[in-house]
């Protein structure tokens, strides 16, 4: 429930792009910050990721409406993570967990970079970082995510602008798709 009562209004839908859930539609609600991943996008990321993820562990910090960590789950991915410290919206990810009846995805209501702190290092062989762009949290999401990523394992990253990789990552791909910035960067062995 939004302030004074009213449910939270939907204002459309993004897509699920490829993998078991192909095409399967996922509500994007109207809550402040949120921003969804497009598709044209995730598509590319996963194009760079190389479409199968069988096996992995996915982070997916910031999940919003989940767009990342679904896609990441209909593709293989054996564990996703998704850390959203908004109730609607996380409401709203255990829902369509639910519906899709994966095991694949662990959702936490919870502060993403307190979480990321207190995690184990080297844990997950992707973290997916799309933090709200005017919230001031780049840099201390990135600092907090990079330990959390595998050897050869990836970090990407949404911005408003173009980011040099950190200490330890090569920049590996990047796109700029209308105001976002995407980067993958890969861990160093």
């Amino acid at each position: 429930m939004t302030s004074g009562g009213r449910a939270p209004r939907m204002t459309h839908e993004v897509r699920i792009v490829g993998g078991l859930w192909k095409r399967t539609k996922l509500a994007v609600t109207d809550r402040p910050g949120l921003r969804p991943t497009p598709d044209r996008v995730r598509e590319t990321l996963f194009n760079w990721l190389g479409q199968d993820l069988t096996g992995w562990h996915v982070l997916d910090a910031f999940a919003g409406t989940g767009a990342l960590g679904f896609e990441a789950a209909s593709r293989g991915a054996a564990r996703v993570v998704m850390i959203e410290r908004d109730a609607v919206l996380g409401k709203a990810l255990a829902a369509v967990a639910v519906r899709l009846a994966t095991q694949a995805v662990d959702l936490h209501r919870d502060e993403a970079l307190g979480w990321m702190s207190r995690s184990a290092p080297a844990s997950f062989d992707l973290v997916l970082l799309d933090p709200p762009f005017d919230a001031g949290l780049h840099a201390s999401a990135i600092a907090a995510a990079a330990p959390l990523v595998r050897p050869r394992g990836y970090l990407y990253v949404e911005a408003a602008a173009a980011l040099p990789a950190p200490t330890g990552f090569e920049d590996w791909r990047h796109l700029k798709a209308g105001a976002v910035h995407a980067h993958l960067w890969r861990r160093d062995a």
